[in-house]
């Protein structure tokens, strides 16, 4: 609702609230003026402190232009005691608060209406935004466990290979010093001595 004003004035209404759920947001900005102004010109800011333009249309008794910021998909429409800014692909990055600016470009004096109360265009995520931010938590952590388990899978490896390279040295040494004490040769007739023992000398024994 927009109450009477006095001559050469501007007073900007807005809805409170707009929710988008499917990143596309039409903003209206009702507007009341009652003075003589031919050329028009109306911004969409962004923010408390409205430091962001999100776009702008301009029109007067002949053409409408329109003009948008490279951040933002937006256009602005002019209607009858209203303009309509469409926003679309829209992110949850730009939730914020949007008001509307309506000025007097021409003729003479400039007008431009006090600030409105502002449009809190809230985003919500995608259901394609919230699968990405959970399938990069279960990548991140499959990332880090074939790390893990590369890692051990190298250092059971190597710890094998350095046992049967040891083994294998001990082997060979086993080989090299094998028992040399001689056996009784077969078909030893003699079973008092054995072969390998020397004569005895009786003649020492002789007087």
């Amino acid at each position: 609702f927009l109450p009477s004003l006095p001559e050469n004035k501007i007073l900007v209404a807005q809805h409170p609230l707009l929710i988008v759920a499917n990143q596309t947001a039409t903003l209206v900005c009702n507007y009341k003026y009652n003075g003589t102004g031919k050329e028009f010109r109306a911004s969409l800011h962004k923010g408390t402190d409205s430091s962001v333009e999100v776009c702008f249309i301009s029109w007067n008794t002949t053409k409408i232009s329109s003009n948008s910021n490279k951040e933002f998909n937006c256009q602005g429409d002019h209607d009858k005691d209203k303009v309509i800014f469409n926003l679309w692909n829209m992110n949850a990055n730009q939730t914020d608060i949007y008001f509307c600016k309506i000025e007097v470009m021409y003729p003479p004096p400039y007008v431009y209406n006090e600030k409105s109360n502002g449009t809190v265009i809230h985003v919500k995520e995608t259901p394609t935004q919230i699968q990405e931010a959970q399938s990069a938590i279960p990548l991140w952590i499959l990332a880090t466990v074939t790390g893990i388990l590369a890692f051990y899978s190298m250092l059971i490896t190597a710890v094998f290979i350095n046992y049967w390279q040891k083994s294998k040295k001990n082997m060979y040494h086993q080989s090299d010093y094998m028992n040399m004490t001689p056996r009784h040769p077969p078909y030893q007739k003699n079973k008092g001595y054995p072969s390998y023992a020397p004569t005895r000398d009786y003649t020492a024994y002789r007087s």
